[in-house]
Parts: structure tokens; C-alpha cells; sequence
């Protein structure tokens, strides 16, 4: 799940705001947090922030799941990643100069 649905859920609906409200405390424009809201943008490092001094969650957490959901998306495709495979040269794994 994208994080800003967490958001919504979380931040917003819990709190009887509405986006306008909960950009304002925020500080930030409207767009920017129905982006986010709307799984057009990501958390940023300072979108974590505004949001553990506006609500009280850990700016940590947030980009966990924001990590956590990016790796999710990319792993759905890891099979069409295409990347060879390093293998140490023998003569270093004997350690052989």
C-alpha cells in the first residue's frame, strides 16, 4: 500500500481534516499533499518531518514505508531487471595477488 493512503487514513480522516486543513498545518500547498495522498509523489525526507511534528508518527517510520513501498514496487519486476551476476575472480578468492 502506498503510504499516502496510510496518510489519509491515519492523519486525516482519524482527525476530521480535510486536505486544504491538513496542508495548512503542514505547510505545504494542497497539491503537494494530494499528490502525495493520491500515490503521485512519495514521502520525502522533509515531508516526514512536517509530518512527525504535525501528527506525531516518527519521520523514521514514514520513510520506512515509503522505502518499503518502493522496494515492493520494484521487486514486482525484479524478473525484468537485467543484470549479470559479479563473480570474484578465483585467483582472489584463493588470495592470490
Amino acid at each position: 500500500m502506498h503510504p499516502g493512503t496510510t496518510i489519509r487514513q491515519d492523519c486525516l480522516e482519524r482527525n476530521g481534516l480535510s486536505v486544504t486543513d491538513a496542508a495548512r498545518i503542514l505547510g505545504v500547498d494542497r497539491q503537494t499533499l494530494s499528490n502525495l495522498l493520491n500515490a503521485r509523489s512519495g514521502i520525502s525526507p522533509e515531508m516526514a518531518v512536517r509530518l512527525e511534528k504535525a501528527f506525531g508518527t516518527p519521520a523514521r517510520e514514514w520513510l520506512i514505508r515509503q522505502l518499503d513501498h518502493e522496494l515492493a514496487e520494484v521487486m514486482r519486476r525484479a524478473d525484468e531487471i537485467d543484470v549479470e551476476a559479479f563473480h570474484t575472480p578465483a585467483h582472489e578468492r584463493r588470495g592470490e595477488a
